[in-house]
């Protein structure tokens, strides 16, 4: 994939172990379980699903139209391609979920792992099909990041896995 693509996060290819290994032989109520306020693992999971199924369907639709031209970028859209793919690192706080990304009450575990899955290995594929062809004028928008390529999203979905695993991780601990 790309060279920013990794980083200590992982690959984009171990996304589904990074993700649900946590979750792996625990029982539903651990899916289900948060402090007040704060989203569940299943709940955290939905939205990364929700977040790759959007953007690999952008991108499958997209893959076959002409050549595009990236949009120009706010000062704060640059700040943040800089921290999150760049540095590899999620600011906390920074940003709220879009409204389209923005998990069930509670979400069917298996339903969530088959959705988050399916839409990785939709991304694989649109990988091994669009680049190197369709490296450098090929863009989806994210709302704060603007227009990204399919490599930058691929980096964008291995740092914010990584930020809302944390997260998943604190809700399991004892």
């Amino acid at each position: 994939m790309s060279r920013n693509e990794g980083s200590n996060h992982g690959s984009f290819e171990q996304l589904p172990d990074l993700v649900f290994g946590p979750l792996a032989g625990r029982p539903d109520a651990d899916w289900h379980r948060a402090p007040p306020g704060k989203w569940t693992p299943a709940q955290i999971a939905e939205h990364l699903a929700i977040g790759l199924d959007a953007t690999s369907r952008r991108f499958a639709e997209r893959g076959e139209r002409p050549p595009m031209t990236r949009r120009s970028r706010s000062a704060f859209a640059r700040l943040a391609e800089f921290f999150i793919l760049g540095l590899g690192w999620y600011p906390q706080g920074w940003f709220a979920a879009p409204e389209g990304t923005r998990p069930t009450a509670r979400p069917d575990a298996s339903a969530v792992e088959r959705k988050f899955r399916d839409s990785h290995a939709r991304f694989i594929d649109l990988a091994r099909t669009l680049l190197p062809r369709r490296r450098a004028d090929l863009f989806v928008k994210h709302p704060v990041l603007g227009d990204l390529t399919l490599e930058e999203w691929l980096r964008f979905h291995v740092v914010h896995s990584a930020h809302h695993v944390k997260q998943i991780r604190d809700r399991l601990a004892p």
